[in-house]
Formats: structure tokens, C-alpha cells, sequence
């Protein structure tokens, strides 16, 4: 298995849910040092006790608070990196908001936001990272299976996660002279607090029915997907990879 001995991995939305998760697996590797984004104040408290849980399995880790929509503070995110470590060799990007909505009722306010959080954000992370990153890393940005489905009501949050996958493609060439490998992990329906909000039970236990062992896709079998294409999945770059249970596919 890949060590991370001495390198230092930028997590966006890592501290609480998959982004957390990503962290604890990959503090297994040899203790790399961390930087870890959080959006809310609500959310330091839970990257107070992760940031505590990561030093005592031998990692070095600190908290970045912004609202990433605004791209100077993800330039800032990276600087703190390089500045605190002296570079950055794995960069994950796990931010997104769904919204599920049927066209004729979406506004203008929700377009823009939508696709400021899923797409912008998306867009300027890999920007920075491509700029940041040592030669030889990785980045790797958490999309969605409603990439591969014919349905109605996720109009927004699906169509604002289409870019990526060009992003994706584009940093994959333009990067390759650093060799830095560039993915797209696509999960189906996951079990986060997130996830519940925007369905009815009808709705959950049709997204349940459509995969393995009639269960929602759980963080901890994304994870190492995520850790390996940041390790040796590295031969792996401008590609999306469907996680889903079996949800969808194309």
C-alpha cells in the first residue's frame, strides 16, 4: 500500500461526512498533514474534534473556514497549504448542494447558485490545484451518478455537475507534462444528512431499490475509491467513476 509519508493533502467540506471519512483513510497511509476546508461556524466544532482525532493516529492537520463560491479565498485555501507545509500534493474536492425542483419552479437565484457551488467552485479548485500541487499528485472531485440518469427534478444540481467531467478532461491533458492525474468519483443517492432534505420516503425507497442490498450509497464505500485513485490509482486520469451499487451506468 502507498505511503503519504510527508505529503499533505487539501480536503474541501472535510470535515464532517465524506470529506471526514477520506481524511481518517488516508491518515492511515503514513500520516500525510492536512488542510481541511469547512463552509459554516457551525461546522468548526466537528474540525476541532477531527483535527484531534488526525493528530492522534500521527497527523499533522489544520482548519480553513470560507465560502469557496468566492475564488480568492480558494487561492487562499491552497497558499495556507504550501505556506504551512510547503506545498501540496493531493488536492479533493467534495463540495456540492442538491437541489431537487422541477424546472417550470426554479429561479434565476437558484441557478446561479447551484452552479456557483457545483461548477465554479469545482472549476477554480482544480485551477489552483494544477497551479499548487507538486509534480506527481493528484486531484480528485466528488460529482454525482445523476450524470448517467434519465430523470426529471435534478435539472440544476445535475446540470451544474456536467462541467466537471470536462474540467476533468482538460486538466487531465494540460496537467500531464506534472504528471498530476486528475478524477471524478461519482456516487449514487448518498446517506448524509444531506441527502434527506430534498425527498420524500417514497422517494428514498425508490432510490434504495435501485441498488445493491436495497441501501443508499454509504461514504465509507467511497472513500477508498477516492484513496486509491490519489494513490496507486494513479494511472487513472481524466476519467469519471460511477460508485453507485448499481444505481445507473452508461
Amino acid at each position: 500500500m502507498a505511503s503519504l509519508s510527508g505529503k499533505t493533502v487539501v480536503i474541501t467540506g472535510g470535515v464532517k461526512n465524506l470529506g471526514a471519512i477520506i481524511a481518517k483513510d488516508l491518515a492511515k497511509l503514513g500520516s500525510p498533514n492536512f488542510v481541511l476546508h469547512y463552509h459554516s461556524e457551525s461546522s468548526k466544532a466537528d474540525g476541532d474534534k477531527l483535527v484531534e482525532e488526525l493528530k492522534a493516529a500521527g497527523s499533522k492537520a489544520v482548519l480553513f473556514q470560507a465560502n469557496l463560491t468566492k475564488v480568492a479565498e480558494i487561492t487562499k485555501l491552497f497558499d495556507v497549504a504550501v505556506q504551512t507545509f510547503g506545498g501540496v500534493d493531493i488536492a479533493i474536492n467534495t463540495v456540492g448542494k442538491v437541489l431537487k425542483k422541477p424546472i417550470e419552479q426554479l429561479t434565476e437565484a437558484e441557478y446561479d447558485e447551484m452552479f456557483d457551488i457545483n461548477s465554479k467552485v469545482a472549476f477554480f479548485f482544480i485551477k489552483e490545484a494544477g497551479a499548487k500541487l507538486n509534480k506527481d499528485g493528484k486531484i480528485c472531485t466528488i460529482v454525482t451518478s445523476l450524470l448517467a440518469a434519465f430523470t426529471g427534478y435534478y435539472s440544476l444540481y445535475a446540470g451544474a455537475k456536467a462541467p466537471v467531467e470536462h474540467y476533468c478532461r482538460a486538466a487531465a491533458k494540460e496537467f500531464a507534462d506534472k504528471n498530476i492525474s486528475v478524477t471524478n468519483v461519482a456516487p449514487g443517492p448518498m446517506d448524509t444528512p444531506f441527502f434527506y432534505p430534498q425527498e420524500s420516503d417514497d422517494a428514498v425507497a425508490f432510490h434504495k431499490s435501485m441498488a445493491l442490498k436495497n441501501q443508499l450509497t454509504d461514504v465509507k464505500d467511497i472513500s477508498p475509491l477516492v484513496r486509491f485513485l490519489v494513490t496507486e490509482g494513479w494511472w487513472v486520469t481524466g476519467q469519471t467513476i460511477f460508485a453507485n451499487g448499481g444505481y445507473t451506468t452508461r
